[in-house]
C-alpha cells in the first residue's frame, strides 16, 4: 500500500510539473514585452526618384516602392534577395537602362514597400495561405505591379530569394515572362516542415517573433560580409543603404511575418517546366548559395546558360557589376535572334 501511495504521489508531482511547464509554454510568451520598433514613414525615407503605386493582392492591396529608368524592350524587372532592397541594384540599373526599360521594386517586408500587419490587412484565411509575404504571393504581386505599370511581358532578374520568386512567377504566369536572369538563386534550399510552420503560426510565436527578427541587427553585418568575396568593399555608405529601411515602423514584425510565411517550394522538382531562356550567374566564391548549386541548376534547366564570375561572391550585381553586365547584355542580345 505504501508503494502504491508513493507511486500516486509521484504521478501527481509529475503531472503538476508537466502542467506547470505547459502553462509556462502557453502563457509565458505573452508576458514578454515587445516594444514597437522604428517610427519613420516610408515616404520620408524615399529618394528623389522613388515612386509608389498601389497594387492589388488577394482581397486587399499593397503600396509598392519602386524605381524606373530607361526605355526599350524587353522590359527588365529586378527582384532583390533576403535582407536587401532595390538599393542592391544601384550598380547595374543605370547601365541596363541605357537600352531597356528597367523597374526595380522592394519586395514586401523589405525596403520602403508597405508592411501589412496581421489583423489589419486581408483576411485570416489569406494569412494562413502565406498572403501577403509568402513567395507565391510575391510572385502574384510582381505580376500586379507589371499590370499597374503597363508591362505585358518582362525579363525577370532575381537575386537569391528574389531568384526563387522570379522562378515561381514564371511557373505561375508563363505568358508574362520572356526570360529569366538568376543571380545565385535560392532553389535547392528547403523551407520549414509542417510542424515548424504550425509552430511559427501560433499566437505565442506571433507575439515574440519580432524579437527574433530583431537579431538581424546583430548578425546582419556578418551575413553581408559572407555574401561578398571581398567584404572590405562594403563601405559605410553601402551599409547605411542596407540598413536604412530598419527605421520604418514595425519592420521587425513584417520580417517575422515573412519568416512565418515561409514554406518548402520544391522548385527543384519543376525545373523541367522552365523551357524559357534562362541565364544563371554566380560568383566562384558564393558562400550563401554555394556556387555548385548554381552550376547544378544550369545543368538541370532545359534551356539555360551559366556564367561563373571569378573572385566574386553571392551578390555579383553589387560586387562585380562589370562582368555581370557583360553576361546580362550578351544574354539579352541573344533573345533578339
Amino acid at each position: 500500500m505504501q508503494s502504491f501511495a508513493a507511486m500516486k504521489r509521484w504521478q501527481k508531482i509529475v503531472l503538476s510539473v508537466i502542467a506547470l511547464l505547459l502553462t509556462v509554454l502557453l502563457i509565458g510568451p505573452f508576458f514578454v514585452p515587445v516594444s514597437v520598433m522604428g517610427g519613420a514613414d516610408a515616404h520620408t525615407l524615399a529618394d528623389a526618384d522613388s515612386r509608389f503605386v498601389e497594387a492589388p493582392l488577394g482581397s486587399d492591396s499593397i503600396e509598392i516602392h519602386y524605381k524606373e529608368a530607361g526605355v526599350g524592350e524587353p522590359t527588365l524587372v529586378l527582384l532583390h534577395g533576403f535582407g536587401a532592397s532595390l538599393f542592391s541594384w544601384r550598380e547595374v540599373m543605370a547601365p541596363l537602362a541605357e537600352n531597356h526599360r528597367v523597374i526595380a521594386f522592394d519586395r514586401p517586408a523589405f525596403g520602403l514597400t508597405e508592411r501589412p500587419l496581421r489583423g489589419e490587412w486581408g483576411t485570416a484565411a489569406e494569412w494562413s495561405r502565406g498572403i501577403p509575404y509568402g513567395a507565391e504571393a510575391q510572385a502574384d504581386l510582381t505580376i500586379a505591379l507589371m499590370d499597374e505599370l503597363g508591362v505585358e511581358q518582362a525579363v525577370l532578374v532575381g537575386n537569391s530569394a528574389g531568384g526563387a520568386v522570379s522562378i515561381i512567377t514564371a511557373l505561375k504566369h508563363p505568358e508574362r515572362v520572356k526570360a529569366l536572369i538568376l543571380i545565385s538563386p535560392a532553389v535547392y534550399s528547403g523551407g520549414p516542415n509542417e510542424a515548424a510552420r504550425w509552430l511559427l503560426q501560433t499566437p505565442q510565436m506571433q507575439h515574440i517573433g519580432p524579437l527574433i527578427a530583431r537579431r538581424i541587427q546583430e548578425w546582419g553585418i556578418d551575413f553581408a560580409r559572407s555574401a561578398w568575396h571581398n567584404p572590405a568593399l562594403i563601405t559605410d555608405d553601402i551599409w547605411q543603404g542596407y540598413t536604412a529601411p530598419l527605421q520604418i515602423k514595425n519592420w521587425d514584425r513584417a520580417l517575422w511575418e515573412l519568416t512565418a510565411a515561409s514554406r518548402a517550394n520544391r522548385l527543384d522538382e519543376r525545373l523541367n517546366e522552365l523551357t524559357l531562356p534562362i541565364l544563371v550567374i554566380t560568383g566562384d566564391d558564393d558562400r550563401i548559395v554555394p556556387t555548385a548549386q548554381s552550376e547544378r541548376l544550369a545543368q538541370e534547366l532545359p534551356n539555360a546558360r551559366l556564367t561563373v564570375i571569378p573572385a566574386c561572391g553571392h551578390v555579383a550585381h553589387e560586387e562585380c557589376p562589370t562582368p555581370t553586365l557583360e553576361a546580362i547584355n550578351q544574354f539579352l542580345a541573344s533573345l533578339e535572334h
